[in-house]
């Protein structure tokens, strides 16, 4: 599901605000980006993170700045770097003098402003940090909630249209045993032109009607839109229990899937594979929306 919290708060002179973001996914996947010297906060927001959400890619960013900061302190990498360079070059001219430190702290780059974890984080600004998460993270469940209340009653409004489009296919199936012998009836006069053969005369009645009740089974689309009944009650359930039902529901649609491709396969009228087709559509388009579910 989609979703987006912000919360921010100032405590000992340090301003911090927390983002979290989410978006759809088939599983949890929590990318953090903290600060230098927050890492240790990481493994108990994951976890807190884990018992709230069950599904989708979520982003949780926190920026901090402090207030009052003045100071500045020496890029250890940046200054190493341009002492061996300020040296190496002094060395290759005769008489130069020694690189001088007032020198290299005022080149750009040097000087910088202290990281938190430099400086240090009070104690107390770390647990407004922790709670000013948690309380992003409920902002961002219900969010995430309100989403899930649409969404329900977009999928509860395809499943409607899945249910009369199953009882359409089944008023269109019950004339699939003519339709069936009609056109076992139509092959055969076309292969069998001699007017002994014409209409099936010159074949026995027994072995015509076996014939057209094997095409009969083979083409009974009964089972298929049982099933499809079945699975959207089971849908209308899993709507109504609403916690945790992302994965079940994402199985379920494949069973839709399934079914309907069989009862296309085996249909035997223009219509009812009209129908059949408009039901993949419908289907697909819940399969789509379930990627939203948790």
């Amino acid at each position: 599901m989609t979703g987006f919290s912000r919360t921010e708060g100032v405590d000992a002179g340090l301003t911090w605000a927390w983002e979290l973001r989410s978006v759809n996914g088939r599983g949890l996947d929590l990318k953090m980006r903290l600060p230098g010297g927050f890492d240790a906060l990481e493994p108990g927001l994951r976890d807190l993170a884990g018992k709230a959400l069950k599904r989708g890619n979520v982003g949780a960013s926190l920026t901090m700045k402090r207030e009052d900061r003045q100071r500045l302190v020496a890029d250890p990498a940046v200054l190493d770097d341009l002492l061996s360079l300020a040296t190496a070059i002094a060395a290759r001219i005769p008489g130069a003098p020694p690189p001088r430190a007032e020198l290299l702290l005022a080149l750009p780059g040097v000087m910088r402003p202290p990281t938190a974890a430099e400086e240090g984080v009070p104690e107390d600004a770390l647990a407004a940090v922790r709670a000013g998460f948690a309380a992003a993270l409920a902002g961002l469940v219900a969010a995430r909630q309100e989403e899930g209340a649409r969404l329900a009653g977009l999928l509860g409004a395809q499943l409607d249209t899945i249910a009369a489009l199953c009882a359409q296919a089944e008023a269109e199936a019950a004339d699939q045993p003519r339709l069936q012998r009609d056109r076992m009836m139509e092959n055969l006069s076309a292969l069998l032109r001699d007017d002994q053969f014409k209409a099936g005369q010159g074949l026995p009645a027994e072995r015509i009607a076996q014939e057209v009740a094997l095409l009969a089974t083979r083409a009974d689309v009964r089972e298929e839109l049982d099933r499809l009944a079945a699975h959207v009650d089971a849908a209308r359930q899993l709507l109504r229990e609403g916690d945790g039902i992302g994965r079940r529901f994402d199985f379920l649609v494949q069973e839709f899937v399934r079914e309907t491709n069989t009862l296309c396969s085996k249909s035997a009228s223009v219509p009812l594979t009209a129908t059949g087709l408009k039901l993949k559509a419908v289907i697909e388009q819940m399969r789509e929306q379930v990627q939203n579910v948790e």
